[in-house]
């Protein structure tokens, strides 16, 4: 960029009364002012038209990238739900695939039944007390209600209402 000083601006100034003269001097800094605006709003758009065109363009990309991704996505919940309903079908009509386990026996089905039942019972069975204190569990429950009233700050004043 050019490099104007203060003393450069002078000489211009000077040379310029000089030729233009004293009368047309106004007229023409107002000229030059109004086309230096112009200019500069020409610049200014021309420098947004570009970046709007760089964020179109980065803006396709994406939608490129995205619609390719969406794509082998589908592609491969397609094949997956595919090889599940043959499988289904395969045993639906008696035939299992070779990739998929035996079928359960009914001896396995009643073990799972015992465990399933002995579990439930050790989760909900009554365990003495001295033992949950022992260990540290819980051996009261308490409402939301109680809790707050068991743990909120007391004001204890000796003056009465009255």
């Amino acid at each position: 960029m050019i490099d104007l000083g203060l003393s450069k601006f002078a000489i211009i100034g000077v040379v310029a009364l000089i030729v233009i003269g004293p009368e047309k001097l106004p007229k023409v800094a107002r000229m030059a002012g109004t086309l230096y605006g112009r200019a500069q709003r020409y610049l200014h758009e021309v420098k947004s038209e570009v970046s709007r065109e760089i964020e179109l363009d980065e803006l396709r990309n994406l939608q490129q990238e995205v619609s390719e991704a969406a794509h082998s996505i589908k592609t491969d919940v397609e094949q997956s739900i595919g090889k599940d309903l043959d499988d289904v079908q395969a045993s639906w009509r008696g035939h299992v695939s070779s990739d998929s386990a035996a079928p359960a026996t009914m001896a396995d089905l009643e073990r799972k039944a015992r465990d399933f039942r002995r579990k439930k019972l050790v989760r909900n069975s009554a365990v003495p007390g001295w033992y949950k204190q022992r260990l540290g569990g819980k051996s009261h429950i308490m409402s939301g209600a109680a809790r707050v009233k068991k743990f909120r700050p007391r004001v204890n004043s000796s003056s009465s209402f009255f």
